[in-house]
């Protein structure tokens, strides 16, 4: 700490930069006071009457602090951390906390490297959880084999690693799984993030006990509640599949819960959803609108998060914290109008002066896979499939037993029943697992990608073979990506070759094809309620209940066996 900023707090020297005449929210007492706040450098010199070398003018307008997104997977948004950072911080964001288990999945400590490099210079403040779940189960294969506690450890002296990603290895954790508690012990003193959608009574008591800080996958009220209650931090989660900040929050203030243990994320959030309809701002628009005080929603988007993972310089507006800022001309709606990062205004030109290039160009030849044919797709109609159908808005997925189309035996894909595929891709097994499922909706044509968490192995899904397999053969040709096809050709495509997950282009280039791609999409036919390649890419998660489809077969998530 330098005497300039003391000085500039006592009023003595004029601070570097001033924002004049605003309304500022103070997290720690949930006010909004009129005054100024003094900056110098990347720090909040003081809040008060203040002048300075520069003087903007906010009267009419509300100085928070920027947002944190407390668990994000950078490669959901299918670009480069860079260019989501660049996205996000227009948004108010400025600090992110991203667990890399998608790329890690693929390529191992060459994904951790490459992430914890591209995000060493970017316009937000980015915190990397160690993946703690790759394989997130046995069940599955993926491209990096094991990342056990032996891999792990190298990264606890990383000043940028918070913790340990998210324990979606829920059910080893509960049975003492000596892998699981290996890695839970090198963090024992760090951050561990949760995932255990659905577990109740002495589980979730289990679950605390082992160290776990927090969860991110409760889909209704009662099950945040009961989480609240055994001491979890709640995870609010608003992504482009699952949506579950209406539910949570509104349970949550019908059951009069307090929301102080309660933090915003997104967890995976395409870029075109992120322009479209934003970011952590959503959920406070969103919060306010289900009755939750304005102070207490911008909280829960900034001062939350940053205590939960000891960001002891974040989420305020106040003397000593870092210039991290964003200025909100409508309170309710989160108009942001100006964000300031490190004390600098963020401008199109200011974000133009970062830059990074691709080290390892082993990430993007990932896809190792052989030509497919209609015939590698084959599913025979029984009298009873075991079918997987899609639940609207969320992650979910239920398990029926009904009677599906078709012919001389062969399951027959129609509009209400789509056939899904998932092939391994990483040059294991050459392995695919093809099954009925219900709620998706296309219609002449398919829809393929190598997302597919998280052992993101290619997961394609259509309603004729000829489709499917034109999209699947497509991803091997570009080694990665969004694919549709239709008429036995692909339509569009999008290339995301940084390991089948992320391009290596513009952010407004992957933005505006994604969207165009979505609307396809739509217009095939794929549900509302249904992300056309998100709520897919999820597909074949076997820790999400209560079926999915790996390149093994299917397999019932609420037994834990292959069906």
């Amino acid at each position: 700490m330098s005497k300039n900023i003391i000085n500039v707090a006592r009023g003595i020297e004029k601070a570097d930069l001033v924002l004049k005449n605003g309304t500022v929210l103070n997290v720690f007492t949930e006010e909004f006071i009129k005054a100024d706040v003094a900056i110098v450098g990347n720090m909040i010199a003081g809040i008060g009457e203040y002048y300075g070398e520069r003087e903007i003018d906010c009267r009419g307008k509300y100085i928070v602090p920027g947002f944190i997104d407390s668990h994000i997977h950078i490669e959901s948004s299918m670009v480069s951390p860079l260019e989501l950072t660049k996205y996000i911080v227009k948004k108010g964001t400025t600090t992110i906390v991203a667990d890399p288990h998608e790329i890690v999945n693929v390529c191992g400590a060459r994904g951790m490297d490459y992430m914890l490099d591209s995000t060493e210079n970017t316009p937000v403040n980015v915190i990397m959880m160690v993946p703690s779940s790759v394989p997130a189960t046995d069940m599955e294969t993926n491209g990096a084999g094991k990342f056990l506690a032996e891999d792990i450890r190298p990264y606890l002296s990383h000043p940028r690693v918070g913790g340990l990603g998210e324990m979606m290895r829920f059910v080893d954790v509960l049975y003492g799984h000596e892998e699981t508690m290996e890695k839970m012990n090198a963090f024992s003193d760090y951050i561990i993030d949760g995932h255990a959608p659905g577990i109740t009574g002495k589980d979730v008591q289990a679950y605390k006990a082992a160290g776990i800080a927090n969860d991110h996958e409760c889909a209704t009220a009662a099950e945040a509640v009961e989480k609240l209650r055994a001491g979890f931090h709640i995870l609010v989660r608003e992504g482009s599949g699952a949506k579950n900040l209406e539910q949570l929050i509104g349970g949550l203030l019908e059951a009069g819960m307090p929301l102080d243990r309660c933090l915003f994320c997104c967890d995976d959030r395409h870029l075109e959803d992120i322009e479209a309809e934003g970011h952590m701002d959503l959920c406070i628009r969103k919060a306010i609108k289900l009755g939750v005080p304005a102070a207490k929603a911008y909280k829960i988007a900034s001062y939350n998060a940053a205590q939960l993972y000891k960001l002891n310089k974040s989420g305020a507006v106040g003397a000593g914290y870092l210039a991290d800022l964003a200025i909100v001309d409508n309170l309710e709606n989160a108009e942001v109008s100006m964000v300031i990062k490190d004390g600098n205004i963020v401008t199109d030109e200011w974000l133009n002066g970062f830059e990074y290039q691709l080290k390892d160009e082993s990430l993007v030849n990932t896809v190792i896979l052989n030509e497919i044919s209609t015939a590698d797709i084959f599913c025979p109609k029984k009298e009873e499939n075991d079918v997987l159908e899609l639940v609207p808005y969320q992650l979910l997925t239920l398990h029926k037993r009904e009677e599906v189309p078709g012919e001389k035996g062969e399951f027959i894909p129609n509009g209400e029943y789509s056939k899904l595929v998932v092939a391994e891709r990483h040059g294991k097994n050459g392995m695919i697992g093809v099954c009925p499922m219900k709620g998706y909706g296309i219609v002449n044509g398919a829809v393929a990608t190598t997302v597919s968490h998280d052992s993101h192995n290619i997961i394609a899904a259509g309603d004729n073979d000829e489709d499917i397999v034109c999209a699947i053969n497509k991803l091997r040709e570009t080694q990665g990506g969004y694919v549709i096809a239709s008429g036995g050709k692909v339509i569009d495509s999008l290339q995301l070759s940084i390991a089948g997950l992320m391009s290596v282009e513009k952010g407004e280039i992957v933005q505006k094809q994604t969207g165009k791609m979505v609307e396809i999409a739509r217009k095939m036919g794929v549900c509302q309620g249904v992300d056309p390649f998100t709520t897919l890419s999820f597909m074949a998660l076997t820790v999400i209940p209560e079926i999915r489809l790996t390149e093994k077969g299917m397999f019932d998530v609420t037994q834990m066996k292959f069906i």
